[in-house]
């Protein structure tokens, strides 16, 4: 819910008066998402966006965006956003440390070879944000997995800086939210090991596979204890992208199975910490996977990618129970202000609810013109009652 009075009076006089109820009830940051994960009033809605792709910045520098604008935060600075994509997290390494170097092996012009470190070798695409073609996954056999398990040691140098004292008094009296990241069940392993394969290790070797989880959830019970005695966190993040067009790349029946239990295992630990909020990226049709999602404790979907899965459906199915961020189909974007306009309205309901921070289902493509992109902008602000925004640009 988004507060419309300041205490039992409305502001009067001749200045503007929506800005005066902004800046009367303003939150700080940590405050403002802290109040907006728990279903609570707040001043507004938090405005975020997921990011840009390299290709998109490209093309805007072609229609207005200043030149000397290239990363992530650059952009997010130029608009007046948040900064979802540069939250700030803890500096420990939940995953593979230390990062195995990388190298060119051949060159093809546009293309190059690529040789991972940890036995995988890819062909890669210079100049364009594409997933690159795998040659050779790090694990093909048993053997493979046993010299690549040592770069999930725990114990490892490194994983927590060596000045872990120093930046725990900087997050004293902090009036910005910080997560903390914890990693992938499935997603890391699939990566690994190809989904052709993992999908039939499933089945042949599942103890195998339950190993594997099982060395991740002990990385990060162990770093999580680490950390968070010193440390007092917002969120967790966790990433998958388990799904696709269709739904998930593995049965319901093996997720449930396999992951809902080792994620509860973690989240468990988690709220010892009190943290509650568990924010899960997986792209795709994500429906089917919600309920094991909520059952392990994972409790906030983000980007929720509009052409499958309807954020509107989820909250009228889950409720209170379930956060969600995204959601905003990126194709209307593409198709123009009139588009955009039937979009923004037809998610204002759940603005309204509570619980929904709309986003671009995921970073904004390069179809997406300058000028449309400023115009949903100005929109969302609208909805989510954002008074305070710097002028954005008219290209």
């Amino acid at each position: 819910m988004i507060l419309t009075r300041c205490g039992t009076r409305l502001l009067r006089g001749n200045v503007n008066q929506a800005l005066l109820l902004s800046t009367a009830i303003s939150m700080r940051h940590r405050e403002r998402l802290e109040r907006f994960f728990e279903f609570k009033e707040v001043d507004r809605v938090p405005d975020y966006e997921f990011g840009y792709w390299t290709e998109t910045i490209d093309r805007w520098h072609s229609e207005g965006l200043p030149l000397q604008l290239h990363n992530q935060q650059d952009i997010e600075d130029y608009f007046g956003l948040e900064g979802w994509d540069t939250l700030r997290f803890l500096p420990v390494t939940t995953g593979l440390w230390p990062s195995p170097p990388s190298r060119a092996t051949d060159d093809y012009g546009d293309k190059e070879v690529i040789r991972d470190g940890l036995g995988g070798v890819y062909l890669r695409t210079k100049w364009a944000s594409n997933i690159p073609q795998q040659i050779r996954y790090p694990i093909e056999k048993k053997d493979d997995w046993e010299k690549i398990r040592p770069f999930f040691n725990p114990e490892t140098p490194g994983r927590m800086s060596v000045d872990w004292d120093e930046i725990v008094k900087s997050y004293e009296g902090r009036t910005y939210p910080l997560g903390i990241s914890v990693g992938s069940l499935y997603g890391w392993l699939r990566n690994l090991i190809g989904v052709h394969n993992i999908s039939i290790a499933f089945y042949r070797d599942p103890d195998w596979i339950g190993e594997m989880m099982d060395t991740l959830v002990d990385l990060w019970i162990k770093l999580i204890r680490k950390s968070l005695r010193d440390v007092k966190v917002d969120f967790t993040s966790w990433w998958e992208d388990m799904c696709y067009s269709s739904g998930p790349l593995i049965s319901v029946k093996l997720f449930e199975e396999f992951m809902v239990p080792r994620y509860r295992k973690v989240t468990d630990i988690l709220l010892e910490y009190g943290v509650s909020v568990n924010i899960l990226d997986c792209d795709g049709k994500i429906d089917a996977l919600v309920p094991g999602w909520l059952r392990g404790g994972i409790n906030c979907m983000f980007p929720i990618e509009a052409r499958h899965t309807s954020p509107l459906k989820l909250k009228e199915t889950y409720g209170n129970k379930l956060l969600l961020m995204g959601g905003v189909n990126k194709l209307a974007l593409i198709a123009g202000q009139k588009a955009i306009e039937k979009e923004i309205d037809s998610l204002v309901p759940l603005i309204k609810s509570g619980g929904y921070l709309p986003m671009v289902d995921h970073r904004v493509p390069p179809e997406v013109s300058l000028s449309n992109y400023v115009y949903y902008l100005r929109l969302k602000r609208k909805a989510i009652g954002r008074v305070d925004a710097p002028s954005l640009p008219m290209p």
